[in-house]
């Protein structure tokens, strides 16, 4: 092995691909992508890649392969159009040269975000001040009937609840059948229901009495045995005993 073989050398440059360094050698002409020479850009890398073999230098495979395609491309560019290939080599110009934009826009966009500024280097904080540290102690006041209302309440959520059903006097459903089913043979034309409640109904057992009649209507008039009228909603409700 001789000593030029072993020679180290650094490329400092920092390509990241053979797109990357398209893009520098873009950069060197000075002009816009947009107006880009892409026969002197391919005379520019296929260069770069010789130097680098005549350094001795390991190339990319990659590396290889676009300057192929870029040697494909300009004598493409340089030899009359042949009409059936596609696509043509002014469409694979254009590409390239979309593809280089691009690149460039994320190259900038990438150096504007490393050049902001950074929190502790460039910008600092505003310190926040410590405050002062509130310490609070109750302080109870109570009397003998405030204690005794407390321990009324507490001793009231524990203790089991009762339910006690006050007892009244109610007329039973089978009561008001039978009463209503008597009365209304009796009775040729139409009656209000409150005719056929007791006459010393009062109070709330008037209200059960009257409930219980109300079912046992319906009740007999279901069975066919009377008939029931009422003109309009909430008024008197009529009833008679059915024809046979």
């Amino acid at each position: 092995m001789t000593e030029a073989s072993e020679a180290l050398t650094i490329d400092i440059d920092g390509w990241e691909g053979p797109l990357d360094l398209l893009l520098a050698l873009a950069r060197n002409q000075k002009v816009d992508l947009r107006q880009l020479s892409i026969l002197q850009l391919v005379d520019q890398y296929l260069t770069y890649v010789n130097e680098a073999r005549e350094l001795k230098l390991e190339v990319a495979a990659d590396y290889l392969v676009m300057a192929a395609w870029l040697a494909y491309l300009k004598s493409a560019l340089l030899l009359p159009r042949d009409p059936e290939v596609e696509p043509s080599p002014e469409d694979l110009a254009l590409r390239l040269q979309l593809r280089l934009e691009r690149l460039n826009a994320m190259r900038e966009a990438g150096a504007r975000l490393v050049a902001r500024d950074r929190m502790g280097r460039d910008v600092f904080p505003r310190g926040a001040p410590e405050g002062l540290k509130v310490v609070r102690k109750s302080r109870w006041q109570a009397e003998i009937y405030d204690l005794i209302s407390a321990y009324g309440q507490i001793s009231a959520r524990t203790r089991p609840v009762f339910h006690v059903v006050a007892v009244r006097q109610v007329m039973t459903l089978e009561d008001a059948i039978a009463r209503v089913s008597s009365l209304v043979g009796e009775r040729i034309d139409w009656s209000t229901i409150e005719s056929f409640l007791p006459a010393e109904a009062e109070g709330l057992y008037r209200k059960s009495a009257l409930a219980s009649s109300f079912v046992a209507a319906l009740e007999l008039a279901k069975q066919g045995r009377v008939e029931l009228r009422q003109k309009s909603a909430f008024a008197p409700l009529y009833l008679k005993a059915a024809q046979a």
